[in-house]
């Protein structure tokens, strides 16, 4: 209890729920059979490419994931974080939710992404997250793992916001999820720090799972998933290519960390 070896998936995901669905179970697969007993899927891992498609197909692709992830994790007897797929909100507009599915238990925690990332980057590229998609209650979801390990839950553009991840801390996450699909401009000059940086003021694990490539005829994402330790150590990273990067969590590690660098035990603001 307290040390499983991760697993951190890098896709390419394209308009096409079936073929990435497909693409994630094999994912899965190669996981587990190296020895993973956690796998984290990124943000749009089941169809990534135009906004407005995603949401007319948002019943459908919630019932795939629904049904075939928690599957997965029973055939395979492993954790799996579903980072990040539509879900419909009351309002109209959908939810992008993150779903940790847990085979040892049969019990399951979601996220509803807070931040929209809604940005200009060029007049060529911009994004408004908040025309689709519903902002998710302003709670810090952490998931207690039947492994012995509490996740923190989040979602890409959360990753800009250091008090949500303080607030996981507190409430007593030890490995913070950061699934993924970060655009190249923002991921060439923001990812690594960001990721790093919420590692070690947090004196927690990061695992973050990415999107990578061109995504149907307008997106394209940084990729360079990695998987962080809690000096900030990368552990494991890939390029631009897609596959998974593997690392060990070791919560004995974690708490050597804590008890030499107590700084959670120093903060002095309301959280």
């Amino acid at each position: 209890m307290g040390h499983i070896l991760a697993a951190a998936i890098q896709m390419n995901s394209q308009p096409d729920l079936e073929a990435n669905m497909a693409d994630a179970g094999r994912f899965v697969g190669d996981a587990a059979a190296r020895g993973a007993s956690f796998v984290a899927l990124p943000e749009n891992f089941a169809f990534l490419g135009d906004e407005k498609e995603k949401h007319r197909q948002a019943e459908t692709i919630a019932e795939a994931v629904m049904q075939q992830i928690p599957a997965l994790s029973k055939k395979y007897g492993i954790s799996i974080l579903a980072g990040g797929f539509p879900v419909r909100a009351g309002s109209g507009k959908v939810y992008n939710r993150a779903v940790f599915f847990d085979p040892g238990t049969g019990h399951t925690s979601s996220y509803d992404k807070i931040h929209m990332f809604d940005i200009r980057l060029s007049d060529e590229e911009s994004y408004m997250e908040s025309d689709t998609v519903e902002s998710g209650r302003t709670n810090a979801v952490v998931h207690d793992g039947s492994c012995g390990i509490r996740f923190g839950l989040s979602i890409c553009y959360d990753v800009r916001f250091p008090e949500l991840y303080r607030r996981l801390a507190s409430r007593g996450a030890e490995v913070l999820c950061v699934p993924s699909a970060f655009t190249r401009p923002t991921g060439e000059a923001h990812w690594e720090v960001l990721l790093r940086a919420r590692a070690i003021e947090n004196t927690c694990y990061v695992i973050a799972p990415a999107q990578t490539g061109f995504h149907g005829e307008k997106r394209k994402t940084h990729g360079h998933t990695m998987i962080i330790d809690p000096w900030g150590n990368i552990l494991d990273h890939l390029g631009t290519e897609t596959g998974m990067a593997l690392a060990e969590i070791d919560i004995s590690y974690l708490q050597s960390i804590r008890k030499k660098l107590p700084s959670l035990q120093h903060y002095r603001l309301d959280i």
